[in-house]
Formats: structure tokens, sequence, C-alpha cells
């Protein structure tokens, strides 16, 4: 049975670290895919041609159809079973490798297994046995990093209230090289922010990042397929490295941070515990002589010190920083409204009018919103602020705004009409006022819609106090509607006083 296929997403990754020198079974890991998804992936494109960096211009579509013509109908495959068990006892051999042993099983059997299908069913079946792995740390290779179980706390001078900050801790696998720096909480721009700055410290970037399954970076927490946060994984790209999750309960995947973690506790907040920290500089200049000192220290069992390790091994097989260091961007999936306007915070943002109803990637940073389909970006924006208001580009807009007939000015008249005049002139009045009346769309079917929970009387009200205020929103509507203001409209003067009390005077107290 054809494995599932990967999105083209994953599979451009898959490409992107297949030329960055990883493996099959890494690419596997970092990506939370199966090993055989991704050599299916790098197989399809060594035969359509296609190497990494892919051309600009070949969209996802573009790329499905090289990498997945129409299959031809195959027959039944029925392919002897190799002995796995006597395999098994073969490997323990010296020099015996799964490679020599899948030689010498199609020299037997011609129309036997594949290699790659061979090596995965060996390890499948493997994997029942559960043997215990002992790690071989390769310089370069693997970052670990974690939070300390322990916080630091921060004082406010002005407030004397004291807060929690979170101790991040990094360690390199070969040296032991570790970084550690306090951070205000585990979201996730503080828990990226981390990552850079420790790649700054050591002046490079590993080919791994064993991470902890936290939250923030791992969105699934999966034995076999963890997903890694679009963000966390749009970070590594950006450094060329990839990221590992640890399996969920299996603490020998990252033992050499739970060390590290452990050494940090000892070195760092035992340390500190007497001092009284102010801001988060000052304590995070406080943490980084701990770590120089951690660092510097001779190990008894080597003979050197972790600084000493890591300039005579480790940073040699470090990749270079690159030129800019990665600025956050959030991902989030919004969906194209009527009125060609996606919602990010508040904000609407315009998009191509041939994508109503589309589902699309936004990426926001702290400056721009970009907006992607199908792997290209179809519209880039300036972030604004939360104010409920469009932004609007002219070559999104359709050369009719009349292109979808069910939604147009003359029919929220109409069904604003039917509920009341003071609902009609509301909505006349909201269309009036945009630019262009589709950008207003939005407000007035959602004024419309509230009929159906307060009735059309409590709604025509409604309208009627939004028009004497002076609102012209939806959100101006149900607040409206939410505080009975429709129901408890304040009195004129020529109605009586303001306010009726026994306990008021009046003007005739003084005379």
């Amino acid at each position: 049975m054809p494995g599932q296929r990967l999105p083209m997403r994953k599979i451009r990754d898959v490409l992107r670290l297949q030329a960055g020198g990883m493996s099959k079974r890494q690419i596997a890991a970092s990506l939370g895919v199966s090993p055989t998804a991704a050599g299916e992936t790098m197989r399809r494109a060594a035969s359509a041609g296609l190497v990494w960096p892919l051309p600009d211009d070949l969209g996802d579509d573009v790329l499905e159809a090289r990498l997945y013509p129409p299959a031809k109908a195959m027959a039944a495959d029925q392919r002897p079973q190799p002995d796995w068990a006597r395999l098994h006892g073969e490997l323990k051999r010296p020099g015996v490798t799964l490679q020599l042993l899948w030689e010498e099983h199609r020299a037997e059997h011609p129309t036997g297994y594949s290699r790659s299908r061979f090596c995965d069913l060996y390890r499948r079946w493997a994997a029942r046995l559960t043997p215990t792995m002992r790690q071989t740390h390769v310089a370069g290779e693997k970052l670990f990093v974690d939070y300390a179980g322990s916080t630091i706390d921060v004082v406010d001078g002005a407030t004397g209230e004291v807060h929690a900050c979170q101790l991040f801790v990094a360690t390199l696998g070969a040296s032991s090289a570790t970084y550690a720096e306090a951070t205000r909480t585990q979201t996730l721009p503080d828990w990226i922010g981390s990552h850079t700055r420790a790649f700054q410290f050591f002046g490079g970037v590993p080919a791994m990042v064993v991470s902890d399954n936290l939250k923030s970076g791992i969105t699934r927490a999966c034995f076999y397929e963890p997903a890694v946060n679009r963000s966390y994984a749009e970070m590594a790209a950006h450094y060329g490295t990839a990221i590992l999750p640890a399996r969920p309960r299996k603490p020998r995947d990252k033992a050499k941070v739970e060390v590290a973690v452990l050494l940090a506790t000892r070195w760092i907040i035992a340390k500190l515990r007497n001092r009284t920290f102010f801001t988060l500089a000052e304590l995070n200049a406080a943490i980084a002589e701990c770590v120089r000192m951690l660092n510097a220290r001779v190990s008894r069992h080597l003979g050197a010190s972790r600084a000493e390790l890591f300039e005579r091994i480790e940073r040699p097989a470090l990749k270079a920083l690159p030129v800019e260091p990665y600025e956050f961007a959030a991902w989030k999936q919004v969906r194209v409204g009527f009125d060609y306007h996606v919602e990010i915070e508040k904000h609407y943002y315009s998009v191509p009018y041939t994508l109503l109803r589309e589902k699309l990637w936004a990426r926001i940073t702290a400056r721009t919103v970009e907006i992607f389909h199908g792997g290209r970006r179809i519209a880039a924006h300036v972030r604004s602020s939360s104010n409920r208001k469009p932004t609007t580009l002219s070559e999104h807009m359709p050369s009719s705004h009349r292109r979808y007939a069910e939604w147009t000015p003359d029919r929220l008249q109409r069904k604003a009409a039917g509920i009341g005049p003071q609902t009609a002139i509301l909505v006349e009045v909201i269309m009036r006022e945009r630019t262009h009346p589709e950008q207003g769309f939005r407000s007035c079917v959602g004024i419309i819609g509230l009929a159906k929970s307060y009735g059309p009387e409590r709604l025509e009200a409604a309208c009627s106090r939004a028009l004497e205020i002076g609102a012209r929103s939806y959100t101006s509507v149900v607040s409206i509607l939410k505080n009975n203001l429709d129901r408890n409209r304040p009195a004129t003067p020529a109605e009586g006083p303001a306010i009726v009390h026994a306990n008021i005077r009046g003007s005739t107290y003084f005379h």
C-alpha cells in the first residue's frame, strides 16, 4: 500500500535538507515524516531532475505534477520474506551491514525487495526488540536545548512585583559547551529568540537542534511523527539547520541537555539565589559570568575544559552564521472573506479577489504581513494597528465590484429595510463612507445578522442609537445591544431633568 504523500511545503524542506548533506533518516526525524516518505521524495526529485534550490517561479502545482505524474497500474507484489531473526544475528558479526545482507538477499532472490524497503522492514521488525541506544556525539552535529525546571526572580523596582523568569539552556553534543540565558516566558518568541542568541554565542550553527517537546516549538509531541511549529521550522531553515524533537518520555534522547540543566541549576540558579535583580539585563549579565566560569572548569574525566574542547573540535565543525539574524515571524492560517480581505489581529488585509473563500497562510512580523497561497507570496502589506479597518491594494480589487451578485449593496439595503428604516439608514451610511462599498459588507452583514439574536425591534432601536452617537461599526451596535443601551434611552432636556432623586436639592434650595 503506498505511503501518504507529503505536503508540498515538506517536500521542499526534504530537498533543502538533502542539499545540506543530511541523510534520509535525519531528514525524516527532523521533519516528522517517515523515512520511506522522505526517501521516496528524494527518489522522485532525482528522477524528475530537480535539485535545490528550486526555481523561484516553480509553484506547488507544477512541482506536484513533475514529482507525481499519473501512476501506471502495477501487479500485486508477492516477494520472498527474509528470515529477519537470522539476519539480526548476522548483523552482530564484525563488518556485516544491512547493505551486505540486502545484496546477498537480492543475489538469492532477484525479484526481492529494494534496498530501502528491505532496510525499512528490518527496522520495523527490530523495533519490537526495544534495544537500548548508546549515543555517540559528532562535533558540530547536535545542539541540545531545553528550559530548566527552576526559575530566577526579577523584582520590579517601581512596584515591587516579583516575576519568575525562565532559564534557557543549550549545550553542544561533542564538547558540552553550554549557553544559558533568562527570558520572561517560554512562549514562541522567547524560545526562538534564545536560539538565535545561542547561535550567536557559539559563533556558528550545528547540523541539528535536539529540542524538548515544548508546546511553543513542537505543536504535536508524537513518538513517531512529531509536528514542529511553522515559525520554529522557518527559523531552522534560515540558519540551515534542522529540528529533531526528542521522543516523548525518552529522556535518553536529550541526556546531554539534562546534565547541562542540572549543572546550570547548581552553577547558576543556586549561585545567584541570594542576589536580587531588578532588570532582566542585569540578571543575564550575572548569568553570562556564571556560564563563562562553567565552561572554563576543567573536567576530571577529559583533562580539558568545555571551552578548550569547543575551540579545538566543535567550532571548526559548525556552519557559518547567516549575514542577518532571523526575524521572528508568526504563521497563521486564514480564510478569505467575501470582501477579498483576511482578518489578522483585528485588522483586514486585501488579497486578490480570485481567492475568495480560500484558506491561505499569513506570515506576520513586527513590521509586515505577507500572505501565501500554494507556496507563493500573493500579497504583502505594512502591518497596521488593530483598528478594525481595511488595508486594500488596488490591484487586488475586481474590475467590477459585483462579481458575486448575491452580495451587492442593493441586496444588503433590501435586507436592512426589511428590519426597519433606522437599520437601512445605518447600512447605507456605512457603505457610503467606505472608499469602496464592498469594504463595508462585513460590518453590514454582521449588523443584519444581529436580528436573529436580538430581534428586529431591538436591532432597529440599536441602529437608531448608533446613528445618534455617530457609531458606524458592527462592534458599536453589538455593544449597544449587550449593554441594553437601546432600551435605556437618555432623556432629553424637554422630557425632564437628567437625574431625579430625593437627595438632589434643586435650584429652589438656595432661594
